[in-house]
């Protein structure tokens, strides 16, 4: 999908200052910065938090493309554009077998109806509330609901509200990144890992998107050695 052009409230975000900083820690890190590039700008999100919460509830333990498709069949179901999640009080009146037809497990059905119904309860903030509350309170009032984990609200930190400084340590991506990065045997704990990430604050969430990148290179790595 094609990013708005920013505005005034939508401010163009640059990563240059924190690809300069994690260049600087080690030679891993500055390899894997040169190999990568700065990070692309972005444009800050307008949606609200209930949004993104079930769009990041579809993409658990999923791969990207079979989430998409399944959010596609989703917002079908209403009169929504292609980008958008349906209000929560549209979902609300939907039919939980015809939410569970998109592709959408059991589990995740009651999770996305639970989402919408704390969002007109008011236990998912508005995004201008959103704005006014520091991550802890994010996560302890976001991780009250139904299937909402701690990840899933990292996620709308780092995707959704831009938090600079937020390393997911039970992702599993970022663990990997961080084991091919250092050419490890095993990946690192969570623990242990937010101990060594640390030393990348106050620029978490960008080194966190330079392990996925790092993942996404073996991985393109070993279709090449398939393919030759």
């Amino acid at each position: 999908m094609t990013s708005p052009l920013p505005t005034a409230t939508q401010p163009v975000l640059e990563f240059r200052a924190a690809a300069e900083f994690l260049a600087a820690l080690d030679s891993d890190w500055a390899a894997l910065v040169d190999a990568v590039g700065v990070r692309p700008s972005v444009s800050q999100s307008t949606t609200e938090p209930y949004q993104h919460l079930i769009h990041a509830i579809a993409h658990q333990q999923l791969h990207g493309k079979a989430a998409e498709a399944i959010l596609k069949r989703f917002k079908a179901l209403y009169s929504v554009d292609a980008d958008e999640i349906p209000s929560a009080a549209a979902i609300l009146a939907t039919a939980p077998d015809l939410i569970r037809a998109c592709g959408f497990s059991t589990t995740k059905v009651a999770t996305i109806m639970g989402i919408a119904e704390q969002t007109i309860a008011g236990t998912v903030p508005t995004r201008a509330e959103a704005e006014t509350l520091d991550n802890d309170a994010l996560i302890t009032r976001l991780t009250t609901l139904r299937g909402v984990g701690r990840w899933t609200v990292e996620i709308f930190l780092m995707h959704a509200l831009h938090r600079p400084d937020i390393l997911p340590v039970d992702d599993f991506g970022v663990r990997e990144g961080w084991r091919l990065l250092k050419q490890l045997d095993t990946q690192p704990k969570p623990k242990a890992l937010a101990m060594i990430g640390s030393a990348w604050s106050p620029h978490r969430s960008t080194a966190a998107w330079y392990l996925w990148r790092a993942v996404d290179r073996a991985k393109a790595a070993q279709r090449e050695q398939v393919t030759r």
